[in-house]
């Protein structure tokens, strides 16, 4: 694939994901953490993560691009609000906060890529595909946790799903 079907097909899903991160969902849906599974083993399936010609600098970017993914995944994940309904369903939804984090992931992931080709390495599409994927899952999986360490009866007054 080219770099722009690519950067392309990783916005969109990213698009999906937060606006069906801005409507009321249950935790229990384990589509997220699918589809982030999916970009990972694309991004990696897809090579170039790696530059031969400076593999030392290389795998130490990688390495701050993993990491910083699964900290804004984190990040994205404590704006999101958690509950469950009277029914004892755990839910969640993303708020402005969330929006604005997001904002803030885009802004990061895309100095990150001007910021290694300062450095003289080679870009490679791949590595967008991998950082969503990181990004989304560690998200998903820590709204999850959130969500399990709510109380299992559910709190007199506490919001209906919508």
């Amino acid at each position: 694939m080219e770099t722009t079907q690519i950067v392309g097909i990783a916005l969109v899903v990213v698009f999906v994901m937060i606006y069906r991160q801005t409507r009321p969902r249950p935790v229990a849906r384990p589509v997220g953490v699918i589809v982030a599974a999916a970009m990972v083993l694309a991004g990696l399936a897809g090579g170039g993560l790696v530059d031969s010609r400076h593999m030392a600098l290389s795998l130490a970017v990688l390495v701050v691009e993993l990491l910083v993914a699964a900290g804004l995944g984190v990040l994205r994940a404590m704006t999101t609000r958690v509950w469950r309904d009277q029914r004892g369903v755990a839910w969640s939804q993303g708020g402005a906060a969330t929006l604005i984090a997001w904002v803030g992931s885009i802004a990061v992931r895309v100095a990150m890529a001007v910021a290694t080709s300062f450095f003289g390495l080679a870009s490679s599409q791949s590595s967008v595909l991998l950082f969503v994927g990181v990004t989304l899952g560690v998200q998903f999986l820590v709204v999850a946790r959130r969500a399990s360490a709510l109380p299992t009866v559910p709190v007199s007054g506490a919001p209906a799903a919508r």
